[in-house]
């Protein structure tokens, strides 16, 4: 098999007094996301959906929340770190598209930051990186303005594969 596909989710509560990363950009807004590392759920998602493409596991098992390497790091250092997962395996990543759920804050205006962001830590072209966002119409958690969720959809190929 030359070409693999992951599905990724991952989801954070929002917390005061930090700041908002999606997709490995900083977006203005009232409160971050909780998490070890900077809570970037956007990332977190893309990690999941490579590392799943590869069947190897999820970001918790390469990058343990309780180890403090990983204490308010920036995500895109699991992005670098999921490269080197996947080359060491003889697979390259090839594309990923990642849908953000929230209410607020906006996303379109930070889209293309995320897109390059993303892009450059995983060695890709931008035009290989996709984000969206949608709403959850105001219903459940993500509608409540609970917090933030995300999924994403990777593919990967075998090194030297069309």
């Amino acid at each position: 098999m030359s070409i693999r596909v992951g599905i990724g989710y991952d989801s954070h509560r929002f917390a005061a007094g930090r700041p908002l990363r999606l997709g490995g950009v900083t977006v203005p807004h009232t409160h971050g996301l909780a998490g070890h590392s900077d809570g970037d759920a956007a990332v977190h998602a893309v990690v999941d959906a490579f590392l799943g493409s590869a069947a190897l596991g999820d970001i918790g098992q390469h990058f343990k929340d309780d180890d403090p390497r990983w204490k308010g790091l920036d995500s895109t250092v699991f992005l670098k770190g999921v490269r080197e997962i996947l080359a060491n395996h003889g697979l390259e990543p090839v594309q990923v598209d990642v849908t953000i759920l929230c209410e607020r804050p906006k996303i379109g205006p930070h889209v293309t930051a995320m897109r390059d962001a993303t892009a450059r830590a995983l060695g890709l072209e931008a035009g290989a990186v996709s984000y969206k966002a949608k709403t959850n119409e105001g219903m459940g958690w993500v509608g409540k303005g609970e917090g933030i969720g995300a999924i994403a959809v990777a593919t990967v190929r075998e090194v030297g594969s069309p």
